[in-house]
């Protein structure tokens, strides 16, 4: 089973891309279902036919389905919510107060992901290419399995039930798919625009901080060269096309390469032939499930150094990031562009304490002093 959560900023094409990375992996025999997780749901206009919150046939071996989140809400999460609520009333708060904490933010898209899941481990498909929200909403969707698994002790404390254990294992297992690159991986889509370049790059960032693999970075829209064409159009071809390959000049030069290029249509690609022909490009013959050859890095190495150890976390930083570091108790604090992860420290380093860090082309390098300090 693979997979491949597509992202990117609103209006970049994400959608368009998905469903024609799934009308390839279809091509191929691969039985594959194509999933929308954006509540904007347009995934049935880039097939060309209606699509429901179940999955319903686009073509031989290829499937598509929009989840709806707030069906999945009412239809599971209000159990749930009536369990831990009267957990809550019995460890001494009243009824306003119990109602009020299980209001969990997040628990749409929570939901949703556990859709996803459900529908990749029960259906018959070899391959599931998600269409997801913009990027905003799909790293708050990434982070929810384990933001909400550290929500629950704070809240229950020793006052586990088997409700709560349910949803713990379930978080932890939706945490577990996410972070294993060889079933989960992350299609990033910019269009070659600075602003938009810029939020990619923190999105890789914060990808990275949460173990989720990328591998791909799609540049679309881009547009084509105008050749010998000459007259007022032309000229903004040009223009246009110098300034995109600018940016993408820029990418390379941060580091963040290699990017597959797509050329803007003339025409709205809707239905099977035209979402093929724009997979012919993008994957220009080879196999859709090999991405771009990105080499997945552990996010965590730990080396012996004098006097203690260097920690590198594998986290790709633009030069303006802007990060901090700080300890809580056993784990390491990495704050980056304003998203923050908790990390568990490594055994070995539980008892040092930091002595410094800095970055380099790989990411963060901590240094850690080897004696029972904190730090």
């Amino acid at each position: 089973m693979r997979i491949l959560l597509f992202t990117g900023k609103g209006g970049v094409g994400k959608t368009t891309l998905a469903a024609a990375t799934g009308a390839a992996l279809a091509a191929r025999g691969r039985k594959t279902l194509v999933v929308s997780t954006d509540p904007a749901h347009s995934l049935g206009d880039a097939f060309g036919r209606p699509l429901g919150a179940e999955p319903s046939e686009v073509d031989v071996l290829l499937s598509g389905v929009q989840v709806d989140s707030r069906t999945l809400v009412d239809a599971t999460w209000a159990g749930l919510r009536g369990e831990l609520r009267s957990v809550l009333a019995g460890a001494g708060l009243d009824d306003l107060d119990a109602e009020e904490l299980t209001v969990l933010p997040g628990v749409d898209e929570l939901l949703a992901l556990t859709e996803v899941r459900r529908l990749a481990e029960d259906g018959p498909w070899e391959t599931v290419v998600v269409d997801c929200g913009p990027t905003a909403e799909t790293l708050r969707l990434l982070a929810l399995p384990e933001a909400v698994s550290g929500y629950l002790p704070r809240v229950f404390g020793r006052r586990v039930t088997e409700p709560v254990r349910r949803l713990a294992a379930h978080l932890d297992g939706l945490r577990g798919l996410l972070t294993d690159p060889a079933v989960t991986t992350v299609r990033l889509v910019l269009t070659p625009e600075r602003v938009v370049v810029a939020e990619a790059r923190r999105t890789l960032s914060s990808l990275a901080l949460r173990g989720i693999a990328v591998d791909g970075l799609i540049a679309n829209r881009l547009m084509p060269a105008p050749g010998i064409w000459r007259g007022g159009a032309a000229t903004w071809l040009r223009t246009r096309r110098t300034q995109q390959d600018a940016v993408l000049a820029g990418l390379a030069a941060a580091g963040i390469a290699p990017v597959t290029r797509v050329e803007h249509r003339a025409a709205e690609p809707v239905g099977l032939p035209a979402l093929l022909e724009i997979a012919a490009e993008l994957y220009r013959g080879g196999d859709p499930l090999d991405g771009d050859g990105r080499p997945v890095t552990p996010l965590l190495r730990v080396r012996p150094a004098t006097g203690g150890y260097t920690l590198r976390v594998a986290i790709p930083l633009a030069r303006d990031a802007e990060v901090d570091l700080a300890r809580v108790d056993d784990d390491l604090a990495i704050t980056v562009d304003g998203f923050r992860r908790l990390i568990a420290l490594p055994e070995p380093l539980r008892p040092c304490r930091i002595t410094g860090a800095e970055s380099d082309a790989d990411g963060l390098v901590v240094h850690l002093a080897g004696n029972r300090g904190r730090g």
